[in-house]
């Protein structure tokens, strides 16, 4: 990443003869701002300019009221009763129908950026209540999403911030949000952690709600990062925000997420993104706009320089072919594969990369895609998979693996794999059903498929 001219890097994508805005490039944009698309819609991409596709993108910033009902209804079904572990169906539904991915993606990268786990906080309502804040902001101020994920119930449990006292300061929120969520290792001290504990003294939850306790808080003078006075916590918050390593870490972050975790961006690289970030008041959906639209994003260091999380593996096959299932068996199954929804390991959230990746995750996850296209409820656009592609001309297994390669794969397939593919259905030709979901199953099931 020495080599790369940040001017460069972040100026507006240009195709060009060498480099062409083709299915290969549009097929690579909808997997890494959602979970990926069919064909139809790949092509009509491609008769747009990227510059167009990625505002688009930008500006489906918020859920329709229709489907915001639907997905909603369905959450309040669950929660009634009770039971945490349940949510992640919710959860899978929007993934599975939201008409704006790139919204949802957003807020599966806060929900791992502000890892809160429901086997601590064990109140569904809790955690369904930071979910929706989460998608609120996913694309919007995030000091504003700041200030509310640091008085969100959910999160006061997790990081022990509601057991905050005046005679006793719990440090867990403070460090964290120094450390993991606003600025990074090495740019506060200990001291700081201390004298930001302090400022949320008093922060706790009543009947399941926030509330500021002011018998339990320290009003004493603090010195938080260079500044003192009789800080709360909203000013605590806003003190961190100011930091100029604020919008550093958010932008490594987010260049993490959206062009390569192997690739390790100097600062110099990210200064362009930081600069923008602060320079938009910390509005998110600018800095994601422009690395989506960027030269870096469409070069070889981006393309696939990511491991598919989970999430991005399932919900890709089943977004790119129209496919619809049960809801509860992917919510758990992911949650056996590495990424349980609501479930995140730590409060360092997801270690992502090649973390995601071992012979006992890989086999894992070809035996979750397997459990999918065994289950009854599995649906292609309403129907059965054969069907669905015979729909769009795709009738014999050739043809199958080029249709699937050109939606699933950041990689073409070699023709060893190719033929290995096709040779191993040819047991079962007799079946076209069960044959295109053989194809489909050891397509997703190889290596490159795990690339994003």
């Amino acid at each position: 990443m020495q080599t790369i001219d940040p001017d460069w890097a972040w100026q507006p994508f240009e195709p060009t003869s060498q480099r062409p805005w083709d299915r290969s490039l549009a097929a690579h944009l909808y997997r890494r701002s959602g979970f990926g698309a069919d064909l139809a819609r790949i092509d009509q991409a491609v008769m747009r300019t990227p510059a167009e596709v990625v505002s688009e993108l930008i500006s489906n910033n918020q859920e329709t009221p229709d489907f915001r009902s639907t997905a909603d209804s369905l959450a309040e079904a669950t929660l009634a009763g009770g039971d945490p572990a349940k949510l992640s169906a919710a959860w899978v539904y929007r993934l599975l129908y939201t008409p704006n991915q790139l919204l949802e993606k957003m807020t599966l990268f806060w929900h791992g950026h502000f890892a809160t786990g429901a086997e601590k906080v064990n109140d569904a309502r809790m955690m369904w209540n930071q979910n929706q804040l989460l998608r609120e902001h996913a694309l919007g101020d995030f000091g504003r999403l700041v200030h509310q994920i640091s008085a969100d119930p959910a999160m006061l449990i997790y990081l022990d911030s509601a057991k905050n006292r005046k005679a006793h300061p719990n440090e867990n929120f403070a460090r964290e949000l120094m450390e993991l969520f606003c600025l990074g290792e090495g740019n506060y001290g200990e001291t700081d952690v201390l004298e930001l504990a302090r400022c949320f003294t008093g922060w706790e939850i009543k009947n399941k709600k926030f509330r500021k306790n002011r018998y339990q808080h320290d009003s004493g003078i603090k010195s938080v990062l260079q500044q003192r006075g009789d800080f709360d916590g909203d000013d605590g918050v806003r003190i961190v925000l100011e930091q100029p390593a604020t919008q550093t870490f958010i932008a490594r972050k987010l260049y993490r997420f959206f062009v390569s975790e192997e690739r390790s961006p100097t600062d110099a690289l990210l200064q362009p993104l930081a600069n923008l970030f602060r320079e938009s008041d910390l509005q998110i959906a600018p800095v994601v706009e422009r690395i989506l639209g960027s030269n870096l994003f469409f070069s070889s260091n981006s393309v696939a320089c990511r491991i598919k999380s989970p999430v991005e593996l399932v919900m890709g096959m089943l977004r790119s072919l129209h496919a619809t299932t049960n809801t509860q068996l992917v919510g758990r199954g992911l949650k056996n594969i590495g990424q349980g929804l609501f479930y995140p390991p730590n409060v360092k959230g997801w270690d992502g990369g090649r973390a995601w990746i071992n012979s006992s995750t890989l086999l894992g996850r070809a035996n979750l895609i397997a459990d999918i296209l065994e289950n009854e409820a599995t649906r292609f656009d309403g129907g059965s998979l054969s069907e669905c592609l015979d729909r769009r001309e795709v009738q014999t297994p050739d043809q199958a693996i080029r249709y699937f390669e050109q939606c699933l794969l950041s990689v073409p397939l070699d023709d060893a794999t190719r033929i290995q593919i096709q040779e191993s259905v040819e047991s079962i030709s007799g079946d076209t059903e069960r044959q295109m979901r053989a194809i489909l199953h050891a397509l997703t099931s190889l290596p490159i498929c795990q690339l994003a």
